[in-house]
Protein backbone atom coordinates (compact mmCIF):
# COMPACT_ATOMS: atom_id res chain seq x y z
CA UNK A 1 0.00 0.00 0.00
CA UNK A 2 3.06 2.27 0.06
CA UNK A 3 5.24 2.94 -2.95
CA UNK A 4 8.89 1.94 -2.47
CA UNK A 5 11.04 5.06 -2.73
CA UNK A 6 14.65 5.99 -2.21
CA UNK A 7 13.49 9.07 -0.32
CA UNK A 8 11.39 9.69 2.76
CA UNK A 9 7.76 10.56 1.89
CA UNK A 10 5.68 13.12 3.79
CA UNK A 11 2.26 12.23 2.31
CA UNK A 12 1.10 9.25 0.28
CA UNK A 13 -2.19 7.73 -0.90
CA UNK A 14 -2.91 4.62 -3.00
CA UNK A 15 -6.15 3.87 -4.86
CA UNK A 16 -7.15 0.49 -6.28
CA UNK A 17 -10.12 0.30 -8.65
CA UNK A 18 -11.50 -3.18 -9.37
CA UNK A 19 -13.77 -4.24 -12.26
CA UNK A 20 -16.74 -4.94 -9.95
CA UNK A 21 -17.84 -4.89 -6.32
CA UNK A 22 -17.55 -8.66 -5.81
CA UNK A 23 -14.53 -8.55 -3.49
CA UNK A 24 -14.82 -11.27 -0.82
CA UNK A 25 -11.40 -10.85 0.83
CA UNK A 26 -9.16 -7.89 1.64
CA UNK A 27 -6.31 -8.45 4.07
CA UNK A 28 -3.99 -5.76 5.37
CA UNK A 29 -3.83 -2.01 5.08
CA UNK A 30 -7.30 -1.19 6.49
CA UNK A 31 -8.56 0.48 3.29
CA UNK A 32 -11.46 2.89 2.87
CA UNK A 33 -13.91 0.98 0.63
CA UNK A 34 -16.29 2.86 -1.67
CA UNK A 35 -17.98 0.53 -4.14
CA UNK A 36 -15.28 -1.07 -6.29
CA UNK A 37 -12.56 1.38 -5.16
CA UNK A 38 -10.17 0.79 -2.28
CA UNK A 39 -8.25 3.75 -0.87
CA UNK A 40 -5.16 3.24 1.28
CA UNK A 41 -4.21 6.40 3.12
CA UNK A 42 -3.52 9.21 2.97
CA UNK A 43 -0.56 8.61 5.22
CA UNK A 44 0.36 11.97 6.67
CA UNK A 45 3.15 10.70 8.86
CA UNK A 46 6.68 10.44 7.56
CA UNK A 47 7.24 7.24 5.57
CA UNK A 48 10.91 6.25 5.69
CA UNK A 49 12.84 5.44 2.54
CA UNK A 50 12.41 1.89 1.30
CA UNK A 51 9.40 1.17 3.53
CA UNK A 52 6.94 -1.41 2.21
CA UNK A 53 3.48 -2.42 3.41
CA UNK A 54 1.64 -5.15 1.52
CA UNK A 55 -2.07 -5.90 1.21
CA UNK A 56 -3.87 -8.87 -0.36
CA UNK A 57 -7.18 -8.51 -2.20
CA UNK A 58 -9.17 -11.31 -3.85
CA UNK A 59 -11.64 -10.21 -6.53
CA UNK A 60 -13.52 -11.60 -9.53
CA UNK A 61 -12.10 -11.08 -13.02
CA UNK A 62 -13.96 -12.75 -15.90
CA UNK A 63 -11.85 -11.65 -18.84
CA UNK A 64 -8.91 -13.35 -20.58
CA UNK A 65 -5.34 -12.51 -19.62
CA UNK A 66 -3.33 -12.93 -22.79
CA UNK A 67 0.39 -13.57 -22.67
CA UNK A 68 2.58 -14.18 -25.70
CA UNK A 69 5.46 -16.38 -24.66
CA UNK A 70 7.19 -15.69 -27.99
CA UNK A 71 6.63 -13.28 -30.88
CA UNK A 72 8.60 -13.29 -34.12
CA UNK A 73 8.03 -10.22 -36.28
CA UNK A 74 9.53 -9.90 -39.78
CA UNK A 75 9.60 -6.59 -41.68
CA UNK A 76 10.78 -6.96 -45.29
CA UNK A 77 11.66 -3.92 -47.40
CA UNK A 78 11.34 -4.11 -51.20
CA UNK A 79 12.53 -1.07 -53.16
CA UNK A 80 11.59 -2.50 -56.56
CA UNK A 81 8.02 -3.29 -55.57
CA UNK A 82 7.62 -0.30 -53.26
CA UNK A 83 6.23 -2.70 -50.68
CA UNK A 84 6.67 -3.30 -46.97
CA UNK A 85 5.74 -6.89 -46.08
CA UNK A 86 5.07 -7.68 -42.41
CA UNK A 87 4.61 -11.13 -40.90
CA UNK A 88 4.08 -11.93 -37.22
CA UNK A 89 4.18 -15.37 -35.57
CA UNK A 90 2.58 -15.72 -32.15
CA UNK A 91 2.67 -18.33 -29.40
CA UNK A 92 -0.19 -17.26 -27.10
CA UNK A 93 -1.41 -18.56 -23.77
CA UNK A 94 -4.38 -17.49 -21.66
CA UNK A 95 -3.37 -16.86 -18.05
CA UNK A 96 -6.96 -16.28 -16.94
CA UNK A 97 -9.17 -18.56 -14.84
CA UNK A 98 -9.16 -22.18 -15.99
CA UNK A 99 -12.14 -24.50 -16.44
CA UNK A 100 -13.39 -26.50 -13.46
CA UNK A 101 -14.70 -29.28 -15.71
CA UNK A 102 -13.98 -30.63 -19.17
CA UNK A 103 -14.83 -28.43 -22.13
CA UNK A 104 -18.30 -29.03 -23.59
CA UNK A 105 -18.68 -27.88 -27.18
CA UNK A 106 -22.50 -28.08 -27.13
CA UNK A 107 -22.74 -26.03 -23.95
CA UNK A 108 -20.30 -23.48 -25.33
CA UNK A 109 -22.34 -23.10 -28.53
CA UNK A 110 -25.50 -22.53 -26.47
CA UNK A 111 -23.87 -19.69 -24.52
CA UNK A 112 -23.34 -17.70 -27.71
CA UNK A 113 -27.00 -16.63 -27.64
CA UNK A 114 -26.91 -14.84 -24.27
CA UNK A 115 -23.18 -13.96 -24.14
CA UNK A 116 -22.30 -14.62 -20.47
CA UNK A 117 -19.02 -13.30 -18.98
CA UNK A 118 -16.17 -15.71 -19.63
CA UNK A 119 -12.40 -15.81 -19.35
CA UNK A 120 -12.09 -17.52 -22.74
CA UNK A 121 -10.44 -15.70 -25.63
CA UNK A 122 -13.02 -15.46 -28.43
CA UNK A 123 -11.46 -13.01 -30.87
CA UNK A 124 -8.51 -10.71 -31.43
CA UNK A 125 -8.58 -7.28 -33.04
CA UNK A 126 -5.46 -6.07 -34.83
CA UNK A 127 -5.44 -2.34 -35.69
CA UNK A 128 -3.20 -1.70 -38.69
CA UNK A 129 -1.79 1.39 -40.33
CA UNK A 130 -3.79 3.21 -42.95
CA UNK A 131 -3.24 1.69 -46.39
CA UNK A 132 -2.54 -1.87 -45.19
CA UNK A 133 -3.67 -4.56 -47.62
CA UNK A 134 -3.55 -8.28 -48.49
CA UNK A 135 -3.84 -9.64 -44.92
CA UNK A 136 -3.73 -13.37 -44.11
CA UNK A 137 -4.32 -15.50 -41.02
CA UNK A 138 -2.97 -19.05 -40.67
CA UNK A 139 -2.18 -21.50 -37.88
CA UNK A 140 -0.56 -24.91 -37.54
CA UNK A 141 -3.36 -26.56 -39.56
CA UNK A 142 -3.55 -24.05 -42.41
CA UNK A 143 -5.59 -21.05 -43.47
CA UNK A 144 -8.17 -19.80 -40.94
CA UNK A 145 -11.27 -18.44 -42.67
CA UNK A 146 -12.87 -16.93 -39.53
CA UNK A 147 -11.33 -13.50 -40.03
CA UNK A 148 -12.50 -10.17 -41.38
CA UNK A 149 -10.54 -7.22 -42.72
CA UNK A 150 -11.95 -3.71 -42.86
CA UNK A 151 -10.07 -0.83 -44.43
CA UNK A 152 -10.96 2.83 -44.85
CA UNK A 153 -9.21 6.11 -45.45
CA UNK A 154 -8.65 6.61 -41.74
CA UNK A 155 -7.80 3.15 -40.42
CA UNK A 156 -7.57 -0.57 -41.09
CA UNK A 157 -8.73 -3.34 -38.76
CA UNK A 158 -8.09 -7.08 -38.91
CA UNK A 159 -10.49 -9.17 -36.78
CA UNK A 160 -9.40 -12.71 -35.96
CA UNK A 161 -11.33 -15.60 -34.46
CA UNK A 162 -9.32 -18.67 -33.38
CA UNK A 163 -10.48 -22.15 -34.35
CA UNK A 164 -11.54 -22.79 -30.75
CA UNK A 165 -12.11 -20.66 -27.64
CA UNK A 166 -8.87 -20.28 -25.70
CA UNK A 167 -9.69 -20.86 -22.02
CA UNK A 168 -7.40 -20.27 -19.08
CA UNK A 169 -4.26 -22.39 -19.35
CA UNK A 170 -4.87 -23.15 -23.06
CA UNK A 171 -2.44 -22.25 -25.81
CA UNK A 172 -2.82 -21.12 -29.43
CA UNK A 173 -0.14 -20.42 -32.04
CA UNK A 174 -0.77 -18.65 -35.34
CA UNK A 175 0.69 -16.21 -37.84
CA UNK A 176 -0.65 -13.10 -39.53
CA UNK A 177 0.75 -10.90 -42.26
CA UNK A 178 -0.04 -7.95 -44.47
CA UNK A 179 1.45 -5.56 -46.99
CA UNK A 180 1.80 -1.79 -46.84
CA UNK A 181 2.97 1.04 -49.07
CA UNK A 182 6.70 1.51 -48.52
CA UNK A 183 6.55 5.28 -49.09
CA UNK A 184 4.64 5.68 -45.82
CA UNK A 185 7.58 4.31 -43.82
CA UNK A 186 10.73 5.03 -45.88
CA UNK A 187 12.44 8.32 -46.63
CA UNK A 188 15.47 8.99 -48.82
CA UNK A 189 17.99 11.51 -47.53
CA UNK A 190 19.45 12.47 -50.93
CA UNK A 191 23.13 12.32 -49.99
CA UNK A 192 25.83 10.76 -52.23
CA UNK A 193 25.78 7.53 -50.19
CA UNK A 194 22.11 6.95 -51.02
CA UNK A 195 21.04 6.82 -47.36
CA UNK A 196 17.48 5.76 -46.49
CA UNK A 197 15.62 6.07 -43.17
CA UNK A 198 13.03 3.42 -42.28
CA UNK A 199 10.67 4.13 -39.38
CA UNK A 200 8.28 1.35 -38.33
CA UNK A 201 6.47 0.47 -35.07
CA UNK A 202 8.45 -1.86 -32.87
CA UNK A 203 5.26 -3.69 -31.95
CA UNK A 204 1.87 -4.00 -33.65
CA UNK A 205 -0.42 -7.01 -33.52
CA UNK A 206 -3.54 -7.59 -31.36
CA UNK A 207 -4.78 -4.89 -29.01
CA UNK A 208 -7.05 -5.56 -26.02
CA UNK A 209 -8.43 -3.42 -23.23
CA UNK A 210 -6.74 -5.64 -20.65
CA UNK A 211 -3.44 -5.45 -22.53
CA UNK A 212 -1.10 -8.18 -23.78
CA UNK A 213 2.26 -9.05 -22.27
CA UNK A 214 5.16 -10.57 -24.20
CA UNK A 215 7.82 -12.83 -22.81
CA UNK A 216 10.24 -12.64 -25.75
CA UNK A 217 9.98 -10.44 -28.84
CA UNK A 218 12.22 -10.83 -31.89
CA UNK A 219 11.93 -8.17 -34.58
CA UNK A 220 13.81 -8.90 -37.80
CA UNK A 221 14.22 -6.12 -40.38
CA UNK A 222 15.09 -7.50 -43.83
CA UNK A 223 16.70 -4.80 -45.98
CA UNK A 224 17.26 -4.91 -49.77
CA UNK A 225 20.27 -6.77 -51.10
CA UNK A 226 23.24 -4.43 -51.22
CA UNK A 227 22.26 -2.35 -48.17
CA UNK A 228 25.23 -1.47 -45.98
CA UNK A 229 26.35 0.73 -43.09
CA UNK A 230 23.22 -0.07 -41.06
CA UNK A 231 22.41 2.09 -38.01
CA UNK A 232 19.42 1.78 -35.72
CA UNK A 233 17.63 3.54 -32.89
CA UNK A 234 14.71 2.60 -30.63
CA UNK A 235 13.29 3.49 -27.22
CA UNK A 236 12.52 -0.15 -26.36
CA UNK A 237 15.11 -1.73 -24.02
CA UNK A 238 16.89 -4.49 -25.94
CA UNK A 239 18.85 -7.49 -24.78
CA UNK A 240 20.50 -8.23 -28.11
CA UNK A 241 21.05 -6.95 -31.66
CA UNK A 242 22.41 -9.22 -34.38
CA UNK A 243 23.19 -8.59 -38.05
CA UNK A 244 23.10 -11.33 -40.66
CA UNK A 245 22.01 -12.34 -44.15
CA UNK A 246 18.70 -13.62 -45.46
CA UNK A 247 18.69 -15.46 -48.79
CA UNK A 248 15.60 -15.73 -50.93
CA UNK A 249 14.64 -15.90 -54.60
CA UNK A 250 17.05 -14.37 -57.15
CA UNK A 251 19.51 -13.20 -54.48
CA UNK A 252 23.26 -13.45 -55.02
CA UNK A 253 24.97 -12.71 -51.71
CA UNK A 254 21.85 -12.28 -49.57
CA UNK A 255 19.85 -9.49 -47.99
CA UNK A 256 21.13 -7.63 -44.96
CA UNK A 257 19.05 -8.34 -41.85
CA UNK A 258 19.05 -6.90 -38.35
CA UNK A 259 17.45 -8.88 -35.52
CA UNK A 260 16.35 -7.03 -32.37
CA UNK A 261 15.54 -9.04 -29.23
CA UNK A 262 13.59 -7.71 -26.24
CA UNK A 263 12.31 -9.44 -23.12
CA UNK A 264 9.24 -8.79 -20.95
CA UNK A 265 7.55 -6.30 -23.27
CA UNK A 266 4.11 -4.78 -22.64
CA UNK A 267 1.62 -2.86 -24.78
CA UNK A 268 3.36 0.47 -24.20
CA UNK A 269 5.89 -0.61 -26.84
CA UNK A 270 3.18 -0.09 -29.48
CA UNK A 271 3.75 3.68 -29.23
CA UNK A 272 7.51 3.35 -29.65
CA UNK A 273 9.15 3.30 -33.04
CA UNK A 274 12.11 1.54 -34.58
CA UNK A 275 14.33 3.66 -36.82
CA UNK A 276 16.78 1.92 -39.17
CA UNK A 277 19.14 3.96 -41.35
CA UNK A 278 21.12 2.31 -44.14
CA UNK A 279 23.06 3.18 -47.30
CA UNK A 280 21.71 1.82 -50.57
CA UNK A 281 23.86 2.96 -53.53
CA UNK A 282 22.38 3.47 -56.98
CA UNK A 283 24.35 0.55 -58.41
CA UNK A 284 22.84 -1.89 -55.88
CA UNK A 285 19.37 -1.27 -57.31
CA UNK A 286 20.41 -2.93 -60.57
CA UNK A 287 21.81 -6.07 -58.98
CA UNK A 288 18.57 -8.02 -59.26
CA UNK A 289 17.78 -7.07 -62.92
CA UNK A 290 21.35 -7.95 -63.90
CA UNK A 291 21.04 -11.26 -62.07
CA UNK A 292 17.80 -12.05 -63.91
CA UNK A 293 19.29 -11.06 -67.27
CA UNK A 294 22.42 -13.16 -66.76
CA UNK A 295 20.34 -16.12 -65.57
CA UNK A 296 18.05 -16.01 -68.61
CA UNK A 297 21.05 -15.53 -70.92
CA UNK A 298 22.78 -18.54 -69.35
CA UNK A 299 19.68 -20.69 -69.97
CA UNK A 300 19.51 -19.70 -73.64
CA UNK A 301 23.26 -20.21 -74.16
CA UNK A 302 23.07 -23.60 -72.50
CA UNK A 303 20.06 -24.62 -74.60
CA UNK A 304 21.79 -23.41 -77.78
CA UNK A 305 24.98 -25.31 -76.88
CA UNK A 306 23.08 -28.52 -76.17
CA UNK A 307 21.21 -28.17 -79.46
CA UNK A 308 24.51 -27.92 -81.36
CA UNK A 309 25.84 -31.16 -79.94
CA UNK A 310 25.90 -34.21 -82.17
CA UNK A 311 24.66 -37.05 -80.00
CA UNK A 312 24.13 -39.61 -82.78
CA UNK A 313 25.86 -43.01 -82.40
CA UNK A 314 27.25 -43.08 -85.91
CA UNK A 315 27.14 -41.01 -89.09
CA UNK A 316 24.85 -42.17 -91.86
CA UNK A 317 26.55 -42.89 -95.19
CA UNK A 318 25.52 -40.80 -98.14
CA UNK A 319 24.56 -42.60 -101.36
Amino acid sequence: TTTPSAYSTLKQKTKLKFPNTDIPDAIGGNPDRQGSTFTYGPYNELVPAGAREEATVRYEFTKPLIHATHLERDIEVSHWGGNLAVEERYWLTNQGASLKENFNRVQWAATQYYNPPTSALRELKVPLKQGSMNPYFTDDIGNVSTSRFRSSRKEALLELKPRYPVFGGWKYSFRIGWDANLSSFLRKLGNPEGSHVLKVPFLEGPKMNEGISYGKVEVRVILPEGARNVRWETEVPLVGVEEGLHRTFLDTVGRTTVRFTAMNVVDEARDKGLIVTYDYPFSAAFRKPITIFLGVLAVFVTAWGIGRLDVSIGKQSRE
